[in-house]
């Protein structure tokens, strides 16, 4: 009995050896019908020892040690790989929305980079063909400040400040800093209740506040029920849920209480103004008034707005298709339609004008208030340039002093690329391809498509799109230029 016992684990053992590669891999040991080793011949320290880095957790800390073989425990397919499970490809460094900045292989959670290339995800070039200044204006965030206030521009790219290696403060502009995440009282990051992303903590459910300090008292499942409205959506698409109650986005930059509103924000009083603005109580044309972001018309008045008089011969539809002319809008979106006629605004402005208010010369203006560069004037909005320039606004010369190499090194935009591939070079500048009309920028950079709309017109129709911010008219503000500001309301 004890001999068969004992041949039958010789030749128990000599099968291991058909078994697939990883077995060979593996200190001799006994494996089940499940392919799991029921019993390891290595002392139990030589296999931990096997599993882990000298002084580190077994197995990084993500997986199990089976006979100095570590089995990583994987809840996401492929995301941790390596002989003591130390490598993730996805915590490799992210640039401008590129893994290893496109300039790199991710490699074990770190970039290795492309000849040409360096840093900790392959951002920076080692050679710099830039000038400081327009390396500085490569670095400056939205409000013209280089890397945020919070790095160094290297080449037209930001190195963000990281005290110790600490990776909190980061971004194209080193806009983001987690450190501002960061619980005061237990020095965790967003109490160890939900996850940082560009200094704001995104809570688990069942808890809320700045930094996820609190616990809510009720269930997600009761959290979600009391925030949705009655169309189904979570606070109307308006607002923040927090613990059961929304909180609604307010247009307005002061935090006064706005246009939105109701426990589950289904009120929007905008849609009860002809013109959105902000600080009037002008509601329903002034004459209706405003339940819950419907006009309830005063006697004589109708329309979705209360901008239609009874009186007028023409029904409602008459007025708005007289109004709109050839445009989408009533009054091109750049007036308030009364009986068929249009009042253009903003009142006293004659910049804006035409029967249907489709004349808008603010649009033959730079950003610096230059009227066709200088080159032209402006008609009905667009630009008619003197002879030898040419250009949306007249902004380019036909004769240029410069060799072809001279103005194809001033087109090209930092990665080397001429007009970032989405335009032509013309002495020294970049002409933007005419069939994307939404590319704009020194270098054809920027997608004015990111611009915000409101009533379906790029910055309401009260301003210029610059590289996906809007530019607001004088007495226009808002990120759409949606709220007017003026004494007098249009």
């Amino acid at each position: 009995m004890h001999m068969r016992g004992l041949l039958g684990l010789v030749l128990l053992m000599v099968s291991v050896g058909s078994l697939p590669s990883l077995r060979h891999a593996t200190p001799p040991a006994l494996w089940s019908s499940s392919g799991s080793p029921v019993l390891c011949l290595l002392p139990r320290a030589e296999a931990e020892l096997r599993c882990r880095v000298p002084g580190g957790p077994l197995c990084s800390g993500r997986g199990r040690c089976n006979c100095g073989v570590c089995i990583c425990q994987v809840t996401e397919a492929g995301k941790y790989y390596g002989p003591l499970c130390e490598c993730q490809d996805w915590v490799c460094e992210i640039y401008d929305g590129k893994v290893c900045a496109g300039h790199g292989k991710c490699d074990c959670g770190k970039c290795k980079c492309d000849e040409g290339w360096y840093g900790e995800a392959c951002q920076y070039p080692t050679t710099c063909n830039l000038t400081r200044k327009k390396s500085n204006e490569m670095c400056k965030n939205s409000q013209d400040i280089i890397c945020s206030g919070a790095g160094t521009c290297q080449c037209g790219r930001c190195k963000c400040v990281n005290s110790g290696g600490s990776g909190l403060v980061y971004g194209k502009f080193c806009e983001c800093d987690d450190r501002e995440c960061i619980d005061d009282e237990t020095e965790e990051i967003c109490t160890g209740h939900g996850q940082c992303y560009c200094g704001n903590c995104y809570c688990e459910a069942g808890w809320h506040g700045d930094k996820c300090e609190f616990q809510c008292d009720i269930t997600p499942w009761e959290i979600k029920k009391r925030c949705t409205s009655p169309d189904g959506k979570i606070c109307s698409n308006r607002g923040t849920c927090v613990c059961g109650e929304c909180t609604c986005h307010d247009v307005d930059p002061t935090g006064d209480w706005g246009d939105i509103h109701g426990d589950t924000c289904e009120c929007d009083e905008r849609n009860c103004k002809a013109v959105y603005d902000r600080y009037s109580d002008d509601f329903c044309s002034g004459h209706g008034q405003c339940n819950c972001g419907k006009c309830d018309c005063k006697e004589g008045w109708t329309g979705k707005k209360c901008e239609h008089p009874r009186s007028c011969p023409l029904s409602a539809e008459e007025s708005a298709k007289k109004c709109k002319g050839n445009s989408n809008l009533p009054c091109s979106g750049r007036g308030k339609c009364e009986c068929g006629q249009c009042t253009c605004f903003p009142p006293g402005d004659n910049r804006v004008y035409g029967k249907n208010c489709e004349c808008d010369d603010r649009q033959c203006e730079s950003v610096d208030g230059n009227v066709c560069g200088g080159h032209g004037i402006c008609s009905c909005g667009r630009c008619v340039c003197q002879e030898g320039w040419f250009g949306k606004l007249c902004q380019y010369s036909r004769k240029c002093n410069m060799t072809e190499e001279e103005s194809r090194s001033l087109c090209e935009s930092a990665d080397g690329v001429l007009c970032s591939g989405k335009g032509s070079c013309h002495c020294g500048k970049c002409i933007c391809s005419p069939q994307e009309w939404y590319i704009s920028g020194d270098f054809c950079e920027c997608d004015d498509r990111d611009c915000d709309k409101h009533d379906g017109l790029i910055c309401t129709g009260n301003g210029v799109c610059n590289c996906g911010n809007c530019e607001c008219w004088e007495g226009w503000n808002g990120n759409a230029c949606e709220i007017w500001l003026g004494t007098e309301y249009p």
